[in-house]
């Protein structure tokens, strides 16, 4: 696998060709795989959906998939790894179940932004430097600029728009989504 990702990123093509699906150990099941790539034909102009498609699914991109689905495409790992750490959108590392990223941009930090970020991560207890929980729930990130300046400070919750936060609202919108884990978990 690590031999996969330094070909990834080395561009070399004799250690592409090397590390190709065949070579590399895939321990996962490849039906869902293949058929988002049957869905889009195979076509290599798809790399993009076929790549937010298998996010969808995993929460990230696997290093081997990414592999799996250079060959699928006939496109070099070198290609895929470009794209998949080109674009923000895509993650290489696990991501939470519920992702939360707050704004940082200038309207969202003058209206006190640091003080709603810094209650979520106490509140689902992440040390310093760590994005995602140890369990997987959350992943909590900053990014520069949301585009609803209107509503600073604001955070989003995978596709739910929260605006003019105070810490204290930001508080309760995480413990509610703990309470509704805790009851999930109780009825399952």
């Amino acid at each position: 696998m690590e031999d996969s990702l330094r070909a990834m990123k080395s561009g070399n093509p004799t250690q592409q060709r090397a590390n190709q699906p065949e070579s590399v150990e895939i321990s996962r099941d490849l039906s869902a795989i293949e058929a988002i790539l049957n869905k889009h034909n195979r076509r290599r102009t798809a790399l993009i959906p076929v790549l937010q498609e298998i996010q969808n699914s995993y929460r990230y991109l696997p290093e081997e998939l990414l592999v799996y689905v250079a060959s699928a495409l006939s496109l070099s790992s070198a290609t895929v790894y470009g794209v998949a750490t080109f674009y923000a959108q895509f993650s290489l590392e696990p991501k939470g179940k519920y992702v939360v990223r707050v704004c940082d941009g200038t309207a969202c930090h003058v209206k006190n932004s640091p003080a709603v970020l810094k209650v979520i991560r106490k509140r689902v207890k992440l040390a310093n430097g760590v994005a995602t929980t140890p369990d997987g729930l959350f992943t909590v990130e900053t990014v520069a600029c949301l585009g609803a300046c209107g509503l600073a400070p604001v955070m989003v919750i995978n596709d739910q728009v929260h605006g003019q936060l105070t810490a204290e609202a930001a508080e309760t919108i995480i413990d509610e989504l703990l309470a509704r884990e805790s009851a999930e978990e109780v009825a399952a």
